[in-house]
């Protein structure tokens, strides 16, 4: 039986709450950027180089509690994790709009990523309890779709909220649809297809063996700590580090640099910031697609983080002299960035076993949030320090390109190789 062919209603009950779920994590930390560019700053006293760490402590906070959370989704229970996460990310969100002082901000900051810090390893674990291995470039990128979908539309409606309310309003509006979202997450969500009475017991029993064949022919790992010292996933820590130095040093502080260096208003930067999402959105689509239908996921990783690279040191070199061409570069930029996603959260669970697969997802996620930590406050303080986003534009090239290096040195699951012929059963 072909991936297609089992139950496919799984897409239409599964992706969309993925979708939405993630989709409201992502707006929760990405909206700093908007406050920080409409006069949080200001209003509260932060300095330039404070601004650059109170926006990166979000990734602080997600760096250190990222596997006891895909520990208890793997073990336990996705639904109740998210279900408790949606509940208090959304209230510290909401509560970052009636802070008053610095420290109350970064306290919240911090908080935020410590709860929302088990939903992406825990969204990651469900799909790969949901779709098998020809299907789940497609999944992943569905679920990473909420990020610049999200920042899309949000750099939209931020814009008007900021420019008509203010920043605390903002924060207010966009915290409150996580919490209202948990209670139907709590009802429309369970963690296995054997739990739920939308599948029949055939599509049930047939998706489980297609399940368990996947398993059979992947290495046997006894625990964390082997899979944690095994080259690849310490090869994609260091990749998926240096990426996320890239990706939230460009998110946090997009709007910033749309907004000096065009002198344009919120509502305009806004809009313009919206841009490279759109552009991303449909690069994930392609490369997915491309991804599972060749059944390749380093050739459409690598490529796009080069591509993110190039347009940086493009722009880089264009100076603040040349707005629209260096903001045609970052939207370049922007897309390749994001563009790998779903091929890359593809390839921990066909290197590793699912009793160790989300765990290494979670370390590899983890190592992400410290590059994002570094990325969002070093461009922040870059940008602050020289007055130019040139060396933030640098930095991240850099950093990219680094993680094109590492990428390549991954080396793949022996049927991922040209001119390999699966054995017949999966053994």
């Amino acid at each position: 039986m072909t991936s297609t062919s089992l139950a496919p209603r799984r897409w239409w009950a599964i992706m969309p709450i993925v979708f939405i779920t993630y989709s409201l994590a992502y707006l929760d930390r990405a909206n700093y950027g908007f406050a920080s560019a409409a006069g949080i700053n200001r209003d509260l006293g932060i300095s330039p180089a404070l601004s650059s760490l109170i926006g990166a402590l979000f990734f602080l906070g997600y760096f250190f509690f990222q596997l006891p959370g895909a520990v208890y989704a793997e073990r336990r229970s996705v639904r109740k994790l998210v279900f408790a996460s949606l509940l208090l990310w959304g209230g510290c969100a909401s509560l970052t709009g009636i802070v008053t002082n610095i420290p109350s901000l970064m306290v919240i900051r911090f908080v935020l990523g410590v709860v929302e810090a088990a939903v992406m390893p825990a969204m990651l674990i469900y799909i790969s309890n949901w779709f098998t291995r020809t299907e789940r470039s497609r999944a992943n990128t569905f679920l990473i779709l909420g990020n610049p979908v999200t920042v899309l539309w949000m750099s939209v409606v931020s814009g008007y909220l900021v420019h008509a309310y203010g920043w605390r309003h903002m924060f207010i509006a966009e915290g409150v649809p996580a919490v209202v979202w948990a209670v139907c997450w709590w009802l429309l969500v369970r963690d296995k297809p054997a739990q739920v009475t939308w599948l029949s017991n055939d599509e049930k029993r047939a998706l489980d063996a297609a399940m368990r064949a996947e398993q059979a022919a992947i290495k046997p790992v006894k625990n964390y700590a082997e899979a944690f010292r095994s080259p690849a996933v310490i090869l994609l820590c260091a990749q998926y580090f240096c990426w996320s130095i890239g990706v939230y040093g460009f998110v946090l502080w997009l709007p910033s640099i749309v907004k000096d260096g065009s002198s344009l208003g919120m509502v305009e930067t806004g809009w313009l910031s919206a841009m490279p999402y759109l552009a991303a959105t449909i690069a994930m689509l392609g490369a997915s697609w491309a991804s599972d239908k060749l059944n390749n996921r380093r050739a459409f990783v690598w490529p796009f983080l080069l591509i993110g690279a190039m347009a940086f040191a493009g722009s880089c070199a264009l100076g603040a002299t040349h707005f629209w061409t260096s903001y045609a570069l970052l939207v370049i930029a922007g897309a390749a960035m994001y563009a790998p996603y779903g091929p890359f959260f593809a390839i921990v669970p066909e290197l590793l076993p699912k009793n160790v697969s989300g765990g290494a997802m979670a370390l590899i996620n983890s190592m992400g949030a410290l590059g994002s930590f570094v990325g969002s406050y070093v461009v922040g303080y870059l940008n602050g320090a020289t007055g130019s986003p040139a060396a933030s534009y640098a930095f991240m090239s850099a950093a990219l390109l680094v993680s094109v290096g590492l990428t390549l040195a991954v080396k793949p699951r022996r049927d991922d190789a040209p001119g390999y012929v699966a054995p017949a059963h999966g053994k």
